[in-house]
């Protein structure tokens, strides 16, 4: 299981959604105590959804993250490019999709975790990119 290190605090992803906008969120890490490194990150209007509240096969799709594969669809582990502008934006390539299995569904369906590599965050979108939750391991 990941376990992503949290830059956004829990009262600027609360301000996004109030808000339905933009809240910018910045973090600032020191590792030599005399230049200190900041970035700035842009949130949408994201969701937030604990990990045990997702469904199985979310845990199941995560868990093949984590293990790097093999991955029952070849669409998965592509880029995902955000052309809907729901998540932060960042650079080509930052994103990655996986599949959530659908039961029933004759196709991939409408499930998918998105992952952002260098904050290792972890949306999951149930309605295929209409919107977005970002996983919470801590509940």
């Amino acid at each position: 299981m990941r376990i992503p290190p949290r830059i956004v605090s829990v009262t600027a992803l609360a301000a996004a959604l109030l808000i339905g906008g933009p809240v910018a969120a910045s973090a600032s890490a020191s590792p030599d105590n005399h230049s200190p490194v900041s970035t700035a990150y842009a949130i949408t209007a994201v969701g937030d959804i604990c990990y045990s509240a997702l469904p199985s096969q979310a845990h199941d799709t995560l868990d093949l993250i984590e293990a790097g594969g093999p991955y029952p669809y070849p669409q998965d582990d592509t880029v995902f490019q955000n052309r809907e502008g729901i998540l932060p934006s960042q650079g080509s390539g930052y994103y990655h999709e996986y599949t959530v299995v659908t039961p029933g569904s004759p196709d991939r369906g409408a499930r998918r975790i998105v992952t952002g590599e260098k904050n290792q965050e972890d949306y999951y979108t149930a309605d295929h990119y209409e919107s977005f939750d970002l996983v919470d391991y801590a509940c």
